[in-house]
């Protein structure tokens, strides 16, 4: 077999590799002896059919699994001769293929960018300071009163918070659509369930009022047959209720779990879920300022490959995210809102893991435990659960992934400066007191 490597780009490698024309015949005959001894040919018994009709019947199938076959073994053999790691699968481009001939073929492919980590005695970072005070706890409590209302008949005009049970005709150029009809569709003002100019419009209605509303459909609607169209609705508010927020009793309590203890166990509970939310919101500033300085200071060439492949993720996420499927789209949505973050991503992907590989960071078991169990938390069985994810490869290594880059994470934080920076929980949170 030889091999020739060149540089075609910053990362693009080709390779061209030829395997001896005699190398590929005999794997060609000694496949075809393989195949006579159990092929089935009219007028022969079993694996009694001569060579040659076999070569006829079967040999330009047998040259095309055996050519397959060849590239993909010489190709393994030429990257480790070279110590080469493809990003993605490389490009074949034949060269050579036809009968007698030697087999070439030249491999088009990235290779990952070399890199020296630096800058880290220069950075700094804000790590922001704050408690969960008791005037932050009650306005959590409020909150959970204002989730579970009880809906009284009102006696006043519609207003945000107030319950409306509709039915609605909807017409677009006076013709009907798909899902522009409804009959007893609840909705609450203000809760953005309903597109915003129709639940604008239903400011101020009463019980058994009839409006016609004029709804704009935004432009990223995920229907695309409705998107940046208009569309006249005929709404008749069949019933108007408001909101009772009950009282914090130990019913109330039980609605949250708390069978004991009575209020002052709940708001034990939500104090400790709240500096626990707390505790994340400051680890993930954190860890935004580490990432966005640690690309700043160590600029990489970035494989297109592994750009475009974190392209088309953000895409399929969009498109989850916002219920559509690409053919009603007509295609993927465009690839420049997304290339920016999909650098960015990449670009953290390479340097994260360099700070693995050079720092020789090993899972931390206790931490992929919790991770295990926290992951866990919310089904009916969570021990049932943790099993499952302990015994599903895939599963336990995208957690044991998020445990070393949250160790690689731990590890930069310790080679910068950190500046503590007094704050509150409301202005960390946008919440509270």
């Amino acid at each position: 077999m030889r091999v020739s490597l060149e540089s075609t780009g910053a990362l693009e490698r080709r390779l061209e590799v030829s395997v001896p024309a005699e190398e590929v015949e005999a794997a060609i005959d000694e496949r075809l002896k393989s195949l006579s001894r159990t092929a089935r040919l009219k007028g022969f018994r079993p694996g009694k059919a001569p060579l040659a009709v076999v070569r006829r019947q079967f040999g330009p199938q047998v040259r095309e699994e055996v050519v397959s076959d060849l590239v993909r073994q010489s190709l393994g053999a030429a990257l480790d001769e070279h110590k080469l790691a493809p990003v993605g699968g490389p490009r074949i481009e034949p060269l050579a293929l036809g009968n007698g001939e030697d087999l070439r073929y030249a491999a088009v492919f990235e290779v990952y960018p070399a890199i020296e980590l630096k800058g880290f005695a220069s950075m700094e970072v804000v790590r922001p300071t704050a408690e969960v005070a008791a005037a932050d706890v009650d306005a959590m409590i409020e909150t959970l009163r204002r989730q579970r209302p009880d809906y009284v008949p009102a006696t006043r005009p519609a207003i945000d918070g107030d319950r409306l049970t509709v039915d609605f005709d909807g017409r677009i150029d006076g013709v009907a659509f798909e899902g522009g009809k409804g009959e007893g569709v609840t909705l609450v003002l203000g809760g953005g369930r309903m597109l915003k100019d129709f639940e604008a419009g239903l400011q101020g209605a009463v019980a058994g009022e009839t409006r016609t509303l004029r709804v704009g459909f935004p432009a990223d609607y995920g229907k695309a047959a409705l998107a940046g169209k208009s569309a006249d609705f005929d709404v008749t508010v069949k019933a108007h209720d408001e909101a009772r927020l009950p009282a914090i009793d130990d019913e109330f309590c039980r609605a949250f779990g708390v069978t004991e203890g009575g209020i002052e166990q709940l708001r034990t509970e939500v104090a400790d879920n709240m500096r626990r939310e707390l505790t994340d919101s400051i680890r993930g500033r954190i860890k935004s300022q580490l990432l966005d300085k640690l690309v700043a200071a160590n600029p990489i060439e970035l494989p297109r490959s592994a750009v475009d492949n974190q392209i088309r993720t953000l895409q399929a996420d969009w498109l989850r995210r916002i219920g559509a499927r690409p053919e009603e789209l007509k295609g993927q949505p465009p690839r420049e809102p997304f290339e920016d973050n999909a650098r960015r991503r990449v670009a953290i992907g390479l340097l994260v893991g360099e700070i693995i590989r050079r720092e020789r960071i090993v899972v931390d078991a206790r931490r992929l435990e919790e991770r295990i169990e926290s992951a866990a938390v919310g089904y009916s069985d969570p021990e049932a659960a943790m099993r499952q994810i302990r015994d599903n490869e895939s599963l336990r290594s995208q957690l044991e992934a998020t445990v070393l880059e949250d160790q690689a994470i731990d590890w930069l934080l310790g080679q910068v400066r950190v500046i503590e920076q007094p704050s509150t929980f409301k202005e960390l949170m946008n919440f509270g007191a």
